[in-house]
């Protein structure tokens, strides 16, 4: 019987070609007629189709500002594959039950839209499945997510199922929905079918390079830009469970691409900075939110940061270092500065891979005898660090239990408390340790940046100019609102506080002698992520009219997307008391290239470092984003876009871009895979007697 019907669908498919040879208008028509039928059939079904296809559309228009995107037919396709295959179930269902499974279907999409939407505007990126595990984070820090996150283009999404929900209700009154009537299975069947032509015809859409994107999922807005929200977001659902399967899945294409990528690496180079700080300890400040810009910037001549100038004028300050966080921020920073690898592209290191094994500064610090730890006014379970950083090699982890909290400002204890009550524990240290690694978390300076800024500092931004009065003659000082009741404008009155703090730190410790024998690392974490908008009116300000500065203007100072991205540079400033090692170097650096840098100056080797000692490679390194965005010393590519910015006077050729787009490539999927498999674990021991050698030989 099986056979006989296959035979007679054979036939039907050929009888089908040749009626449509003959006459192609007339299948064209008969297949528009069909079409048209079904959807007076199912009109709320595919109401529900239209509305969260067009979500997600409206999802991408806010979100991936790329005119190509708009207009672009693959992810509607996608898309609408995705609603259509999840929504046919409901024909397994009796009528009034499959509308309330269609319009909860909706608020599931709508909320995945919102969730981006919101996200987006914080991280450039869209959100995870596997950030659920870091949601309880979220509650610590909910006003800045209210303040700097939510904006009302987030809420338009919610319209959608008001309308279902709307339709709904009209229809069961005029009752035109049967909660007796029965399953369809056929016409479940026939939508199943439909589903599966959107699948084909998005599918031939692809081409090799989309497919390898989706699999690794590191670019996700190149994803959502070809595959749509909804399938992303169903390949992150497998891409999150991705650690309990890996025993299952890719484990032994993961070692080799791991140990193609390492088998060329020799041992340790030497320069002249080889072993300057053997033997020292090291004290590191996580600054907060800390950028570059804020170095030597004067407002109405008063310094914004003075200490931090001090810092850079009187050590090795490293002028053109870039953050690679991702959605785990401040704990990815910790995590790429102490082991010179990459973020995950699922969860966070330190939430999602807690358990795996890593060459951490701090482990290879003690087995040099040295005694690390780390203080932060913040609760020690914030980003699982009191687990992660015993992981990294860390003895002791000093939290907000340890602090009395005497005095607060904006998520907790304020620094200059913190950094107050830190001095007595670091001088115990000191006692009790002849040498030591401690990393000081910075709080304070935390998003969101608002009218409470006020309450850090009375730094004054508004513009003052002295003016010749007209009536008079004499001299008067105007005052223009310039940066006042701006984010930008809080955001410098809280850095200018989080520097005194800083300030008061470096000159008590100093007095209690404990810079004698200690350099002073400092890197900001990350960028504020302020708007751009306020950029604009910072660099562009018509005091005139109270307003930015026409783009006509030729004093107009552009702020893009690029110019944006190369702002959120960071400082990285390695400082001595004896002011030794003064210096600024301007070539392009990445978090991940700290540890081997470092590790030259302190006698420590970390083979598998992704980063570079800065003095050894200098204008030849490359700093890979998350996103697969990269930067050089010439060129700032965004691999989202395919476009990039010369940052120098030279031409770019197609091989230099597309030689470190691979680059780019491999090193973000071997980052990844030694953290999802583990691949360190084997290789721990060989590294421990590696570096032991090294250290032997030079002793």
């Amino acid at each position: 019987m099986k056979k006989v019907k296959r035979k007679k669908n054979i036939k039907d498919l050929k009888k089908w070609f040749l009626d449509f040879k003959k006459n192609p208008m007339k299948k064209i028509n008969s297949g528009i007629n069909r079409v048209i039928s079904y959807i007076k059939n199912n009109p709320f079904f595919c109401i529900y189709i239209f509305l969260n296809v067009f979500n997600a559309w409206l999802l991408r228009l806010f979100t991936i500002k790329n005119i190509n995107n708009v207009f672009s037919i693959s992810p509607i396709l996608a898309d609408m594959a995705v609603v259509v295959l999840i929504g046919a179930f409901g024909y397994f269902m009796k009528e009034r039950k499959r509308h309330i499974y269609w319009i909860i279907l909706t608020f599931i999409f709508t909320l995945l839209c919102v969730v981006n939407s919101a996200y987006y505007t914080f991280y450039t990126s869209f959100s995870s499945v596997s950030l659920l595990t870091t949601t309880r984070f979220i509650v610590q820090v909910g006003d800045a997510v209210v303040e700097n996150v939510l904006q009302i283009k987030d809420f338009v999404y919610l319209v959608i199922p008001v309308i279902l929900i709307f339709l709904f209700v009209k229809l069961l009154r005029k009752k035109k929905i049967d909660k007796r009537k029965n399953k369809n299975v056929k016409k479940a069947l026939k939508t199943f079918a439909m589903g599966g032509i959107l699948t084909l015809m998005f599918a031939v859409t692809l081409t090799a390079t989309d497919i390898g994107r989706l699999t690794k999922q590191w670019n996700r807005e190149y994803i959502v830009m070809k595959y749509g929200i909804y399938v992303y977001h169903v390949n992150d659902l497998f891409k999150s469970i991705e650690p309990k399967l890996v025993s299952l899945f890719g484990y032994d294409e993961a070692v080799k691409n791991f140990k193609d990528y390492f088998k060329d690496v020799g041992a340790k180079k030497e320069n002249e900075y080889t072993g300057i700080f053997e033997g020292k300890s090291m004290l590191v400040i996580h600054a907060e939110s800390i950028q570059s810009f804020l170095i030597g910037l004067k407002i109405n001549g008063k310094e914004v940061t003075p200490n931090l100038n001090k810092l850079a004028n009187g050590g090795m300050y490293f002028n053109n270092y870039y953050p690679q966080v991702s959605v785990g921020t401040s704990s990815d920073t910790e995590f790429s500065f102490n082991t010179s690898l990459m973020p995950s592209n699922t969860g966070t290191a330190f939430g999602s891979y807690f358990d795996r094994t890593y060459i951490a500064t701090p482990a290879l610090l003690k087995e040099k005898g040295y005694y690390n730890f780390a203080m932060h006014g913040n609760n020690a379970d914030y980003w699982n660090r009191r687990v992660m950083h015993k992981n990294l090699g860390y003895d002791d982890f000093y939290g907000k239990s340890e602090y009395n909290i005497d005095e607060t400002l904006g998520l907790g204890i304020t620094d200059k408390s913190f950094l107050r009550q830190s001095v007595d524990k670091l001088e115990e240290i000191s006692k009790n340790h002849d040498k030591f690694y401690g990393t000081i978390i910075t709080l304070t300076n935390h998003t969101p940046f608002n009218e409470n800024g006020k309450g850090y500092s009375d730094f004054d931004v508004t513009l003052k100019e002295e003016v010749k009065n007209p009536t008079t003659g004499k001299k008067e000082i105007v005052t223009y609102p310039y940066m006042d009741g701006t984010k930008l404008g809080y955001y410098f009155q809280s850095v200018h506080y989080a520097d005194e703090a800083l300030g008061e730190f470096l000159n008590e410790i100093d007095k209690r002698g404990l810079l004698k024998n200690t350099v002073v690392v400092l890197y900001g974490d990350h960028d504020a992520r302020l708007p751009k908008n306020d950029y604009l009116r910072f660099y562009n300000y018509d005091k005139e009219n109270d307003s930015t500065l026409s783009e006509d203007s030729p004093k107009y100072k552009d702020m893009d997307s690029y110019q944006y991205e190369i702002n959120r540079r960071v400082p990285f400033i390695i400082w001595t008391k004896d002011g030794k090692y003064k210096k600024t170097i301007s070539n392009v650096m990445g978090m991940y290239d700290a540890m081997p840098t470092l590790g030259n100056m302190f006698g420590f080797y970390n083979k598998y470092a992704l980063g570079h000692d800065i003095f050894n490679i200098k204008d030849k390194n490359i700093v890979v984003f998350p996103t697969g965005n990269w930067v050089t010393n010439k060129v700032y590519y965004n691999a989202q876009k395919g476009e990039y910015l010369t940052l120098k006077n030279i031409v770019i050729t197609d091989e230099y871009i597309k030689e470190n787009t691979t680059y780019a490539e491999k090193l973000l999927s071997v980052s990844n895979s030694i953290i999802v498999y583990d691949l360190l674990k084997e290789e721990t021991g060989s590294q421990t007697n590696e570096s032991k050698v090294i250290e032997g030989v030079r002793k």
